[in-house]
This record gives structure tokens, sequence and C-alpha cells, in this order.
């Protein structure tokens, strides 16, 4: 692959709605490409899926996708989050989970250009969105990453 794809990722957790949104304006991103396993929570406030959808439109008319083959299964998740398990091992378990789905045959660089990985997490350090970009760096070699 020749053209450069620029991927962002972004948690909402601990932003107002001012900061996601701005966020998201100033750096460009076109569309939001929702990760998350569970999005339609009341925890998820603002990023519920259909006022996620709607607000996105409205504010700076992104688009808006959930791809569920980019979240982690609920055994995964639940094992992790819920009854404190180690970053090592759902990082091993996710990666091997995405490998097995072979993500970079079903998503597209033209899905991705532009887009914002999202889920919940503040930070990218512990968190599977980071893994999904860098996943997809090492596969296709022409993804440049940019955690807001």
């Amino acid at each position: 692959m020749s053209k450069e794809i620029n991927l962002f990722t972004i948690g909402f957790t601990k932003k107002s709605a001012e900061q996601f949104f701005e966020t998201l304006l100033k750096s460009g991103v076109r569309k939001i490409i929702d990760t998350r396993l569970n999005n339609v929570s009341q925890l998820a406030g603002f990023t519920k899926r259909k006022d996620l959808e709607y607000f996105l439109q409205k504010i700076g008319n992104i688009e808006y996708i959930h791809i569920l083959d980019l979240a982690p299964t609920k055994d995964i998740l639940d094992a992790y989050k819920k009854n404190g398990g180690d970053w090592e091992t759902y990082e091993k378990q996710f990666l091997n989970l995405i490998a097995q789905r072979q993500i970079e045959k079903t998503v597209t660089p033209e899905i991705l250009d532009c887009g914002c990985l999202l889920c919940s997490e503040p930070k990218p350090h512990h968190c599977h969105r980071r893994l999904v970009a860098e996943y997809l760096k090492d596969k296709w070699g022409n993804v440049k990453i940019c955690h807001l």
C-alpha cells in the first residue's frame, strides 16, 4: 500500500462533551469508528450510540460507524475489567482475537483513513484501540497513528 492512512484514537472518559468534540474537530477527523462492545450503556453519557451519531453529524458532519470486530469479546473484557485481570493477559488475548478475525482483511484502509477509533479509556496505554491501531500498522505498514 502506498497512500499513508491517518488513523486517530480517542477515549471519552474524563472528557467533557466540549473537550471531546473540539478535539475531534481540531484534528480533522471525518469519521468515528466505535470499537466498543457495548455502546448503549448509561455510563457512556453523551457517547451512547444514537446520541453520539446525532452530535457528530450536527457538530462536525462526522460519520459514525460501529465495528464489533474491533471490540473485545465479553469474556476477555470481563476477565480484565470485572475480575481484576492483568493487562499483559488481556493484551495477548485481544491480539490473538483480532488476528483470528483477520481484521486487516475485513476493515479497509478507506474506512480508516481520517477515522478515529473510539473507546472509553481516557488514555491509549491500556486500551484495545491502541492495540487495533498498532496491529493494523504492523499489517499494512502505512498507518500513521495519532492518539487524541
